[in-house]
């Protein structure tokens, strides 16, 4: 049984879900689950499909490259196409604060991830014990303002090396540049709380606390060139009262933060996300 996972956007016009239904029906595919959404202020169609083949010979290229030929050039598709064996490989980067990190190897571990992870880098060199008590590589790059640029081109080795398809920000405490962002647009995740902007600096929970906030949240985006402006895959929040000290904020924050992270990324890997004009579009 092979099974593959098609993502399309284009201009909205009639007949694009019987097109694309009937092709699969010919090609003697099976389809068992599907979706879509018109941005009615864009006019723009999004889709997400799943299908199956029986056929001992089926060949994704092959297949590919017909809906191409058929469907793709002659609409104006936008498309992705992948074979749902095929598990992406994700890298990630952290640097001092390891709650996030335990979180995703713990799920890693126990399956609930669909993906590989080839390698763990960071500025420092703290959550090393973590990545080797879960035998998986870790590299030290290290960051500073002088090296910030050979930094980044160790970094682009190493997941150009390792066929990295998308990389997880685990409270990884730098700016990404242009370098890595232009080689992985929208594959880039990164997790903050939500006070941002308004409490900036690096006790946000501290200055909350003081302005006595009823909830606190996170999110978890795209990394954009603008600053925590990337398209946003996953939130949630969490209600304060009086009684919480800074203490339960933090932890609150963080617990919040594993959750989030984790979500996005399975969203992510799984292949139900639709990032398009600074937004997302999300099929659970």
């Amino acid at each position: 049984m092979h099974k593959t996972t098609l993502l399309i956007h284009c201009k909205d016009q009639p007949n694009i879900i019987a097109l694309v239904t009937n092709f699969i029906a010919l090609n003697h595919g099976n389809i068992i689950y599907i979706d879509q959404h018109v941005d009615r202020e864009q006019n723009i169609f999004f889709m997400r499909l799943e299908c199956e083949f029986n056929s001992s010979s089926f060949s994704i290229d092959k297949f590919k490259m017909l809906f191409k030929n058929a469907l793709v050039d002659k609409f104006g598709f936008k498309w992705r196409m992948y074979a749902a064996d095929k598990m992406p490989k994700m890298a990630l980067f952290v640097s001092k604060y390891d709650h996030c990190l335990y979180d995703i190897l713990g799920r890693y571990n126990s399956g609930e991830l669909h993906l590989e992870i080839p390698f763990i880098l960071s500025n420092h060199k703290d959550l090393k014990p973590i990545a080797d008590s879960f035998k998986i590589p870790f590299y030290h790059v290290p960051v500073t303002k002088d090296t910030k640029h050979q930094a980044e081109l160790k970094q682009l080795e190493l997941l150009e090396a390792h066929n990295i398809d998308f990389i997880v920000l685990a409270r990884y405490m730098q700016i990404i540049s242009s370098l890595l962002i232009d080689k992985y647009p929208n594959k880039i995740i990164n997790i903050h709380h939500s006070f941002l902007p308004a409490f900036v600096g690096a006790k946000p929970y501290h200055s909350a606390y003081k302005r006595g906030v009823k909830i606190i949240g996170a999110t978890s985006h795209y990394i954009t060139e603008e600053l925590d402006a990337g398209p946003i895959i996953e939130q949630d929040v969490a209600h304060i009262t009086h009684a919480h000290s800074i203490k339960d904020l933090i932890t609150k924050g963080r617990d919040l933060e594993k959750i989030v992270l984790s979500n996005a990324i399975k969203l992510h890997a799984n292949r139900k996300v639709m990032a398009f004009n600074n937004k997302t579009i999300i099929f659970y």
